[in-house]
Parts: C-alpha cells; structure tokens; sequence
C-alpha cells in the first residue's frame, strides 16, 4: 500500500520530539506547493499518514521542519540566529506503489535522515 510518514526523534534529550511544527510541500515545475501543515504529537509522528494510498504520488516532495522554535519550547536558549532553524528535506518518491517513512533524527547542532518504510 503506498504512503509517505515522519517522525521525529530528538536525540539531544533522547526523546521523541513532540510539538514540532512540520510543513509538507510538493515540488512542482511552477514552483513549490504546499500540501500540509502538521504538529507531532506525543510519539513524535504525524497524527495522520503525509500521503496514504488515495494522495500518493510519485515525485518531488520537501518537508520543513520548525526545529529552532521546538528547541526554544523545550526551555533551551539557542544563539541569534541558530545553527539550524528551519531543516529543509527534499526528496523523491520514485515508486508507484511505494512505502515510504522520512524521519528526522536532530538536534540544535545536528541532524540526520534516512528512508524507512
């Protein structure tokens, strides 16, 4: 079944990150679109799937994720400006029938991804 899920994990509290802010985009030859605004939630995930089997499809996507402003909620105080703000992934969903999972390992000096299914 095709689909497209996050989480997040923030490895500076050995935590899941919950409360982040995510934007998800398409990236399209007129210019990026924006497809949804999420918030994690306790787990650190989406509520609901980014893309489930009627949304899916294949191309160009980016997800923002508002990691200053969710590091500054924990209580930590980060330079003006901060190393990393907003992390910006882009990639491609290159399967018609594809499961994928794009998680954010981060913290404020720091982060990583990979895909998952």
């Amino acid at each position: 079944m095709a689909k497209l899920s996050t989480h997040v994990l923030d490895t500076m509290n050995g935590r899941p990150a919950a409360g982040m802010t995510i934007e998800f985009l398409a990236l399209e030859p007129a210019g990026p679109r924006l497809l949804g605004t999420f918030t994690t939630n306790a787990d650190g995930r989406t509520d609901r799937q980014l893309l489930d089997a009627a949304t899916y499809r294949p191309g160009r996507y980016e997800l923002r994720f508002d990691v200053a402003t969710y590091f500054r909620a924990t209580g930590l105080q980060l330079p003006d400006p901060p190393f990393l703000d907003v992390v910006r992934i882009d990639f491609g969903l290159a399967e018609a029938d594809g499961s994928y999972h794009v998680p954010l390992l981060v913290s404020p000096w720091s982060y990583s991804t990979y895909r998952g299914s």
